[in-house]
């Protein structure tokens, strides 16, 4: 599979929520502040909820190959090799993401290994960001995991490349809830406009350098041998004291 073309940029939101459509998230609330921008300059944006697909669990390419009836996820998955710019969001669960962002990640794993023409990661030059909203704690630690889940498959991360809003701890007022001090608070208009920001630019960089380098990062040469400057393991096995104990050549 091919990077994006060279039309206009293109992201994607997936919104993990528990909620089909069209029933509200408070999810979506947060998205549409990315959405907004992003569209004013001429980003081709979707928006999608995986729940309102047969999304199979599992970490194969298409599950159905593993005695699944149906699987929507290759349809999904089309989406995803579209975009430039790949939002995980997700509501928070007992201080956790939602059981759909984790099925979500691990189907993208599932695919991890697929190259492209390249030979790196089919997920190489494209960006990954996150939104999260809930009540009480967890949403640094949902990023987390998000964040560090989509870099590990190879997608790009730029700086703060997460925003989210918590409401009070216990029940209350969520993100879209009437009279809910949600949308008009000015730590989370930031946060989603600085990551919405930082992920256009650094999409845009990545177009115009076509992608991340295809050297020292593929696979298949590696199995074939090639190694790219990584030095034997006897140079690590035989190796005295640590670096600060190595003295620079004489000039």
């Amino acid at each position: 599979m091919n990077q994006p073309d060279d039309g206009p940029l293109r992201a994607l939101f997936l919104n993990c929520t528990l909620k089909r459509s069209p029933e509200k998230s408070h999810t979506d609330g947060l998205i549409e502040l990315s959405r907004r921008i992003l569209e004013s300059e001429g980003v081709g944006v979707e928006a999608l909820r995986p729940v309102d697909y047969a999304v199979a669990p599992g970490v194969q390419a298409d599950m159905t190959d593993d005695g699944w009836d149906r699987d929507d996820w290759p349809k999904l998955f089309t989406k995803v090799m579209a975009a430039d710019i790949l939002v995980v969001a997700t509501p928070i669960w007992l201080g956790q993401m939602s059981s759909e962002c984790v099925k979500v990640i691990e189907r993208l794993y599932a695919q991890s290994g697929d190259l492209n023409d390249q030979g790196q990661s089919v997920f190489y030059g494209r960006v990954g960001g996150c939104l999260v909203t809930g009540n009480e704690d967890g949403a640094k630690h949902c990023s987390m995991h998000v964040l560090y889940s989509l870099q590990h498959l190879g997608f790009v991360i730029p700086p703060q490349a997460d925003a989210y809003w918590l409401g009070e701890a216990g029940p209350g007022k969520s993100f879209r809830s009437d009279d809910s001090p949600g949308p008009d608070n000015d730590f989370t208009r930031r946060n989603t406009t600085f990551m919405t920001w930082n992920l256009l630019h650094l999409a845009r960089m990545l177009r115009a350098a076509g992608g991340i380098p295809a050297h020292g990062n593929q696979p298949e040469q590696w199995k074939d041998g090639e190694r790219f400057g990584c030095p034997p393991a006897d140079v690590v096995r035989d190796l005295e004291g640590g670096p600060s104990q190595r003295r620079a050549p004489a000039r």
